[in-house]
């Protein structure tokens, strides 16, 4: 079994991590009654609402807000559509709002349909952070990889490993989420973007399959028997990898396999040779200080830039 080497292009995550919760532990420790402090933190209401809750990215990323929930003793909540729903993600966007959440941390399916209910939520009081992908709809903060720039790290990935190959010339391909869904749309871009400048390479047009991973991998397979020449496989997000590696798993032919997202199969994949190269986000930094900025605004704290780059790892087969 391969080893895993791991390269980090990163903010400088844990000082801001760790600043932030002095801060708000130094707010708590100041008053003089903890009791009453704990009890009016209780009452404060916060909701995540993720895409889905079938890939680890979600769980990961309720883990960081649990556990920072935990530590300021506010009230929370975690919901999501069993798969990727923009119809029930706003049916659990109206429902939190009537259960009477005082903040809704939320990574949007569909920045478009989503933009109208989530200015309807503000209306009603609730303050929105975004989590992993926005909308178009101003929010306190964003919590996200920076993911056109991690795209192209992708790009540049898959370049390198062509070359490390010998392989001057050729065709690669993207299996992607869908067409709207912010993260995954600028990952593509960023990806294709990289291909061009280096031109060498050409991309085939994208097979969208929602980010479901069998459905994934029968379109990668699909996809090298219509291109012959094809010599590289992308990922947009954590199912579309886990296609891409068992796709080339299952043809056992020499493809090169980059994508998205540190989940247990992917990084079986990764050590096996299926994958050569995963982008790791940090999930979990991205509800841990959701809720942290969550609560600093529902004291009135300065939450700090509108867009926090919680930053990637690079994982790589060796």
């Amino acid at each position: 079994m391969k080893k895993v080497k791991e390269t980090i292009i990163s903010d400088l995550l844990a000082v801001i991590i760790t600043i932030l919760i002095l801060v708000l532990l130094s707010y708590r420790e100041s008053r003089d009654m903890k009791v009453v402090t704990t009890s009016v933190n209780r009452s404060y209401d916060i909701y995540l609402i993720t895409i889905d809750k079938i890939d680890q990215h979600w769980t990961a990323i309720n883990q960081g807000a649990s556990d920072m929930a935990r530590l300021l003793g506010v009230t929370y909540h975690w919901t999501a559509p069993d798969t990727k729903d923009t119809e029930k993600q706003i049916e659990l966007l109206k429902d939190a709002v009537s259960a009477g959440a005082d903040v809704i941390m939320i990574a949007v399916n569909d920045p478009i349909r989503m933009s109208g209910p989530i200015e309807d939520a503000k209306a009603s009081g609730v303050k929105i952070i975004y989590v992993d992908t926005p909308a178009y709809e101003e929010a306190i903060i964003t919590l996200s990889t920076d993911n056109y720039s991690a795209g192209m790290e992708a790009g540049k990935e898959m370049i390198f490993e062509l070359k490390e190959l010998g392989i001057e010339s050729g065709r690669v391909g993207i299996i992607g989420v869908n067409e709207v869904t912010d993260s995954t749309v600028k990952r593509e871009a960023g990806f294709r973007e990289a291909i061009r400048l280096d031109g060498r390479y050409s991309v085939v047009p994208t097979d969208y399959e929602n980010g479901d991973p069998v459905a994934s991998q029968e379109a990668a397979v699909l996809m090298m028997r219509n291109y012959p020449d094809l010599m590289g496989l992308f990922g947009t997000n954590e199912g579309s990898t886990e296609g891409v590696g068992m796709a080339i798993k299952a043809q056992k032919k020499r493809i090169i396999g980059v994508g998205f997202d540190k989940s247990d199969i992917n990084i079986s994949l990764l050590r096996e040779g299926n994958l050569d190269a995963v982008i790791a986000q940090n999930p979990y930094t991205m509800g841990y200080l959701g809720v942290a900025e969550a609560f600093a605004a529902l004291k009135g704290l300065d939450t700090g830039p509108s867009i926090l780059n919680t930053g990637v790892r690079i994982l790589r087969r060796s």
